[in-house]
């Protein structure tokens, strides 16, 4: 969130980012048991532990111990809220930089999928926020992962879209994965086996009709059809694969 700072004749000038107006000097003094850390933190706990909804202004300050009003000092509502919680856990998300640039994106892909699985309300972020949150931690990891891809002899546009692809697909495997684990919970299905003879009925009649033999011979012979972590690192490996072979050609 934003604010508007008046110019010396009273128009207004540029927006002020929730980032510029924290690292300001405070105009009043603020309460010492308060921090934009303390704050992301005791929200991140909340979301982690009750779902994204849980987090309110009000329900924030009893779990700090504060007055209502008092996070009002730091942040300007809960779009602000949120916009420190995603910094916090994308300041979790490791890059690494020392190796070549396949093995860098897969292990960023990696990682992004066990963050997005220890704070699944990731995946349930407003579009601001799961669009548009440039925040520092967040554009640090852009950053790290584009300077892996520098040197490549990829164009600007290019690297980004490289970068892209992995994130896109990263996000669309594992929030698929999260809202799979989520109707388990919310049905009492604890084991794929009870998800499938949940669905046997719809399942074997649309089997029935003989329209879907490629679906029905996957369901007669896989395998892996509950090791979510294996098919997410095949996945991502032709991906990779594929950027790889366009890289070459």
């Amino acid at each position: 969130m934003t604010d508007r700072k008046k110019g010396e004749e009273g128009e207004e000038e540029a927006p002020v980012s929730l980032w510029e107006r924290l690292e300001r000097p405070s105009p009043t003094p603020r309460a010492a048991a308060l921090t934009p850390h303390r704050i992301a933190t005791v929200a991140v706990g909340i979301a982690d532990a009750e779902g994204l909804d849980a987090v309110t202004m009000r329900r924030l300050a009893t779990a700090l111990g504060v007055a209502p009003m008092a996070a009002y000092r730091y942040v300007s509502g809960k779009d602000d809220v949120l916009a420190l919680m995603v910094d916090l856990v994308y300041g979790e998300l490791a890059v690494p930089t020392a190796i070549d640039w396949r093995e860098s994106m897969r292990v960023l892909a990696l990682n992004t999928r066990t963050l997005l699985l220890e704070h699944p309300w990731l995946a349930r972020l407003p579009a601001p926020q799961a669009v548009l949150a440039l925040t520092p931690n967040r554009i640090a990891v852009a950053e790290r992962a584009l300077t892996v891809l520098d040197g490549l002899g990829l164009d600007a546009d290019t690297m980004m879209s490289v970068l892209q692809a992995v994130t896109a697909y990263t996000y669309g495997s594992t929030h698929s994965e999260i809202a799979m684990r989520q109707l388990m919970e919310g049905q009492g299905w604890s084991s794929g086996d009870e998800v499938r003879t949940a669905l046997a009925p719809q399942m074997a009649w649309l089997m029935k009709t003989g329209r879907y033999p490629a679906f029905q011979s996957y369901a007669l012979q896989a395998h892996r059809k509950d090791d979510a972590r294996w098919r997410f690192e095949t996945g991502l490996d032709y991906v990779l694969d594929g950027i790889a072979a366009r890289m070459r050609g």
